[in-house]
C-alpha cells in the first residue's frame, strides 16, 4: 500500500488572475499558503487484477478504466495506463468549501500513482500535469493556482505568464512574524458548499470586458503589495489589504457573494476582525478573517454560533507518507 497526502490552500490576494482569460492579456499573480488540512489517497493492488475498485463519496467497481464515472480518476488512470487497483480517498474538509480540494485531489492522485509505478515526480510536474488534466482534458473553467499551491506547499507568490509558464516564489518572513500572522487568521464556515464551476464560467465570460480585467489587475497589484508587506514583516496591514481585495472581488461577477455571506462578514468585522475575505471562487465555503489576538476572545464569543476551523500553515506540499511493500 502507498499513501499520499496533499494540503489544501487558502488564497490571500490575486484570485481570478490565474484564469487564462486574464493572464493571456497580462501577467497574473496570487499570494497563497497551504494549510494543515489534507486530501489523502491510498492505493493497493486489487484482489481481482482485471478490475479496478474506487472508494470516494461513492464506490465504483469497473472492468475498464474508461468506464469510470469520476472524471479525475478516469483521466489519471488512463493517462498512466494503470488498472487492477484498489484506491481510496479521504479528506479533512468537505469539497466545495473554497480550499482547492479538487486540485489537491488531482495532485495527490498523480503523486500516489507515480509512486506505485516507482517513479519520482517533482512538484512542478505534479502541478503542471494536474492543470493539464483538469483544464485541458476535462475542460474545467478553472485557473492554475490551486494545483501549484497543493504541489509545492508553503507560503508562495505565484505568477501566471502568457506563455502558460508559472513561477513559484517562496515568501521569506521572520519566523515570529509568520507565527503571528498564522495566529491572527481565523476561518469561519458559512455552512454552504457548492461547485465553483458556474461562478468561474461566468467570471471567464466577464473577463472579455476591459473593465473587469482592470478590476483583476488591481487585485494583482494588491498581491504585490501584500507580498512586500509580508516580506517586511508588517503584518498589521494584512487585514486592511484582505478587506480591500474582498470588496474588489465582489464586483467581478454575480454569485461571488450573497446576503447571508455579507451578513456573516459584517458580523465578523463588528466582532473585532480588521478584514477578511471569502475563500475560493465564491458563493459558499469559508470566510477567512484577520483578527489580532487581543480581539480574538471577543470575536469568538460573538461568532460562537458559527463553526470555526482551526488550522496552521503547511510547508511540505504533496508528499508520499507511507509505503509498504
Amino acid at each position: 500500500m502507498i499513501i499520499s497526502r496533499t494540503p489544501l490552500r487558502i488564497s490571500f490576494a490575486g484570485g481570478g488572475s490565474d484564469l487564462p482569460s486574464f493572464y493571456h492579456h497580462q501577467q497574473g499573480a496570487v499570494l497563497s499558503t497551504s494549510i494543515d488540512k489534507y486530501v489523502y489517497l491510498a492505493v493497493h493492488e486489487f484482489f481481482y487484477p482485471d478490475q479496478t475498485l474506487l472508494k470516494y463519496s461513492k464506490t465504483e467497481l469497473v472492468n475498464n478504466v474508461f468506464d469510470i464515472q469520476h472524471p479525475i480518476f478516469r483521466e489519471c488512470l488512463s493517462m498512466l495506463n494503470l488498472s487492477g487497483l484498489d484506491i481510496a480517498s479521504m479528506a479533512d474538509v468537505p469539497a466545495g468549501t473554497g480550499l482547492g480540494s479538487s486540485s489537491s485531489f488531482t495532485v495527490s492522485l498523480l503523486n500516489v500513482l507515480h509512486a506505485y509505478k516507482r517513479h519520482y515526480v517533482s512538484a512542478e510536474y505534479l502541478a503542471k500535469t494536474a492543470c493539464e488534466i483538469e483544464i485541458e482534458r476535462l475542460g474545467e473553467p478553472i485557473g492554475k493556482q490551486d494545483q501549484y499551491a497543493a504541489a509545492y506547499g508553503g507560503l508562495n507568490f505565484i505568477r501566471f505568464n502568457g506563455d502558460e509558464s508559472v513561477d513559484v516564489e517562496k515568501i521569506i518572513m521572520d519566523p515570529d512574524a509568520k507565527k503571528q500572522l498564522e495566529n491572527n487568521l481565523i476561518m469561519i464556515y458559512t455552512g454552504q458548499t457548492r461547485s465553483a464551476s458556474d461562478i468561474l464560467k461566468n467570471q471567464n465570460k466577464e473577463m472579455s470586458s476591459e473593465a473587469k480585467r482592470n478590476i483583476v489587475h488591481q487585485m494583482v497589484e494588491m498581491s504585490f503589495v501584500l507580498k512586500d508587506v509580508l516580506q517586511q514583516n508588517k503584518i498589521d496591514e494584512f487585514g486592511k489589504i484582505l478587506h480591500e481585495g474582498w470588496i474588489l472581488k465582489q464586483s467581478l461577477s454575480q454569485g461571488i457573494s450573497n446576503q447571508d455571506i455579507n451578513d456573516l462578514y459584517e458580523k465578523g468585522i463588528k466582532a473585532g476582525a480588521l478584514g477578511g475575505k471569502l475563500l475560493g471562487a465564491g458563493g459558499s465555503g469559508f470566510l477567512l478573517f484577520y483578527c489580532p489576538q487581543n480581539k480574538q476572545e471577543e470575536f469568538r464569543q460573538k461568532m460562537s454560533g458559527n463553526k470555526e476551523l482551526p488550522f496552521k500553515f503547511d510547508n511540505s506540499g504533496s508528499k508520499i507518507i507511507y509505503i509498504a511493500e
